[in-house]
């Protein structure tokens, strides 16, 4: 306990004393023993992977993590696939191979640009193939003449003419050795023009155009396009997952032996790719699974992907199907003893542990070298049965020309719509396609209404991603009474989450309250007090029908504040990321909403343990944005909930700074369809013109119409009295 002896004397005779101001639970000068009062997780911390005990936690922990993917990249629920019209042209032949330039549209107006190699000679049977996003430094990389030297120097090439571009090396071995294979552009680089390479991975300022969106057109980056998880990670995700239909869909491929296979930024669109599509069935993803930097790249994060997970995590999503990489002198070299150790046991539990593979080379820096690509060829030459003596030995080409490589170019000129133009488009077709797919679920019977939950929660849980705690523990602070009220201190502990939730516990000192209620308000538990120290007319009101009221500090609240931040904005307390973009920081960090949600929670739990017949919630003063998914996700275990919304909206938020900035809240229903996640448990709902239609449904839909009600005006004795009965 927090508190000397002459504390705990104050504290036992300070009903003789006058309450000088609202009581606190911890030790003046007291900084609660919180971990998120401490500096914020970015993407260069550590990202360990514990591996579950037994399959079934494995399975159940996978579900949740693809299901994250898909939410994070802005995919679920899965746009529809509009045709792709595909156009093949200009073969290029040389030996053992040939190379046809490609682009077809992702998404209508959008093109996707590469090459496609096959191997040279007549189809006899379907082929295999393999997909590979090129990563940073486009399909063209070149090095001078002087680094190809120095890398074959170093043992890292071994031909000058295939060392020089050594993404295209990779593509032509392939082919080679019988692969049909597909390099495409990533955003920005090559003859993928449409979005620039400085919008889609050097976002170094905030354009005019994200300050200025409105509610009908948006840029990336915009708090618009956050609040529906649209970001250049997950158009490139969509693309990949095209280019995949694209491959598999050619006549010389057999669907059923696809692979991937990327370099460092292709290494992470190869990591999201193997866990959302179980069409491929061999992956190579090199350079980015490692428990260490997670991808430095604007087109590597967005909001809500790696938190209290990480690469290393997001690559075993892959198993039990076969993958390789390799450990380099760069973030990955410490793979071989954190890291790739959990992938073998999780592989060898679930599947093969053969099946899983890294090569440490910490003598090379970052790289996708001739040695490295000699491992995959040897892995795709195993698992894609491709029947060659073993090792391959990769040789040398003559390179291809620019004309051979340029996409766009006489019957084939490069789109017009470019820009920022063009980003709204985009943005609006993710849009589109999102609202049509959610708007079309209802309740009218039990598979829809399951459907329904299925989408709509299940979006909701990725943005939470909290329950109520089984296990807590509680430090007593001392008790005072003073003219007839009682009040208990004490400081909630989440061992899990490492947070604490100083606590207030009122009630009038002569009562035996058979019911709790928890009050949360924007402001925090003083917000309920006099400057004298003495309840305020309204908690006495609540007092008076014989309730116990609990009353929390959620986080940035109150006593769970740390005093050394002078700032009275949120957001200077949550990013830790100079770069204009939220991903960076709640990509990796749970939003303040969240992080109440949770604390409130936590409350719950704690107030389940005084022994009253039911625990209810009240919602005033701007607490809705925590408190309604609150009610959600506890369900029965909040006996009734009356909440003021006071009719916010997630959607009026215009900065990603605002401490109710909560990633994706627009795209799935907003404020109103969380409380009608509520349903069918008893919710009295304050501060609206009338009851959301959504949420009328939703109670109408589980025959429980009766547990809803609408109360209007201020705060009223009627909500009192319907929050004190057991």
């Amino acid at each position: 306990m927090r508190f000397t002896l002459s504390i705990f004397v104050a504290l036992t005779i300070n009903s003789a004393m006058t309450w000088a101001q609202p009581p606190t639970v911890l030790p003046q000068n007291t900084v609660a023993d919180d971990v998120r009062l401490g500096p914020k997780k970015t993407l260069n911390g550590h990202f360990p992977f514990k591996v579950p005990e037994n399959p079934a936690q494995w399975y159940g922990r996978a579900e949740q993590l693809r299901r994250r993917v898909l939410v994070a990249t802005g995919l679920w629920p899965m746009p529809d696939k509009s045709p792709l019209e595909a156009v093949v042209f200009d073969k290029t032949k040389r030996k053992g191979f040939t190379v046809e330039k490609v682009y077809f549209q992702s998404l209508p107006g959008h093109y996707v640009t590469g090459l496609l190699f096959r191997p040279d000679g007549p189809v006899e049977n379907k082929r295999p193939a393999v997909l590979s996003p090129h990563g940073h430094g486009g399909r063209m990389q070149e090095y001078s003449d002087a680094e190809v030297e120095k890398q074959i120097a170093q043992g890292a090439e071994h031909f000058a003419k295939s060392g020089k571009r050594p993404k295209l090396a990779r593509c032509a071995q392939l082919a080679r050795m019988g692969c049909v294979c597909f390099i495409f552009d990533m955003l920005g680089y090559a003859d993928s023009q449409q979005i620039s390479r400085e919008v889609a991975h050097r976002h170094a300022t905030v354009r005019p155009e994200e300050r200025n969106s409105n509610d009908d057109q948006w840029v990336f980056y915009s708090p618009q396009a956050d609040l529906r998880l649209q970001s250049i990670m997950g158009l490139q995700t969509w693309n990949a997952i095209r280019a995949l239909d694209f491959l598999a869909a050619l006549p010389d491929v057999d669907p059923e032996r696809l692979a991937v296979t990327g370099g460092s930024g292709g290494g992470t669109q190869s990591i999201l790719l193997g866990a959302i599509d179980d069409r491929i069935k061999v992956s190579f993803p090199n350079g980015m699974v490692s428990t260490s930097m997670q991808g430095g790249c604007y087109c590597e994060n967005c909001n809500l992907l790696r938190i209290d997970t990480g690469n290393v995590e997001l690559a075993a999503l892959f198993a039990p199907r076969p993958q390789a990489m390799t450990a380099a002198d760069d973030w990955t070299r410490d793979m071989m003893k954190d890291g790739y150790p959990q992938l073998a046991w999780l592989y060898a539990m679930i599947g093969n542990e053969a099946d899983v593979y890294c090569r440490p080379m910490l003598h090379f820096k970052h790289n996708y070298n001739y040695v490295t690509r000699a491992t995959m060829y040897q892995w795709m030459n195993r698992h894609l049965k491709l029947g060659l003596d073993d090792p391959v030995i990769e040789q040398d080409y003559e390179p291809l020309t620019i004309a051979e490589t340029t996409i766009w170019g006489g019957d084939h000129p490069a789109p017009t719509n470019t820009g920022i133009e063009h980003e709204k488009s985009v943005c609006k077709w993710f849009h589109d396609q999102a609202t049509e797919k959610l708007v079309k679920l209802n309740t009218d019977n039990e598979d829809a209404t399951q459907e329904f939950k299925r989408t709509y929660a299940g979006a909701w849980q990725v943005v939470f991603d909290q329950g109520i705690p089984e296990k807590l523990s509680i430090d007593e602070h001392g008790k005072q009474t003073r003219d007839g009220t009682h009040i208990r201190k004490v400081v909630v502990h989440d061992k899990t989450r490492k947070s604490e939730i100083p606590t207030l516990v009122v009630h009038k000192s002569d009562s035996k309250p058979t019911t709790t209620v928890i009050w949360t308000t924007g402001n925090g538990k003083a917000a309920l007090f006099n400057k004298n120290g003495t309840p305020n007319a309204k908690l006495k009101q609540l007092l008076d029908h014989n309730v116990m009221v609990v009353l929390p500090d959620l986080l940035d609240q109150g006593e769970l504040r740390n005093p050394a931040d002078t700032t009275n904005n949120a957001l200077q307390r949550i990013v830790d990321d100079k770069r204009a973009y939220s991903a960076f920081t709640f990509g990796y960090n749970r939003t303040l909403v969240a992080e109440r949600c949770a604390d409130l929670l936590g409350t719950v739990a704690f107030a389940k343990t005084l022994g009253a017949e039911s625990v209810n919630l009240l919602s005033t003063d701007g607490s809705s944005a925590w408190a309604t998914p609150a009610a959600a996700i506890a369900g029965p275990n909040i006996e009734r909930a009356a909440i003021d919304t006071n009719a916010f909206r997630f959607e009026q938020v215009d900065q990603y700074h605002d401490a109710n900035f909560v990633p994706g809240a627009v795209k799935y229903g907003d404020l109103p369809m969380l409380l009608a996640l509520r349903a069918p448990n008893a919710l009295t709902i304050m501060g609206e013109k009338n009851i959301p239609p959504v949420v009328a449904k939703a109670y109408e839909s589980t025959g429980k119409s009766a547990m809803l009600t609408k109360q209007t005006g201020d705060l009223s004795p009627t909500v009192f009295q319907w929050l004190s009965k057991p």
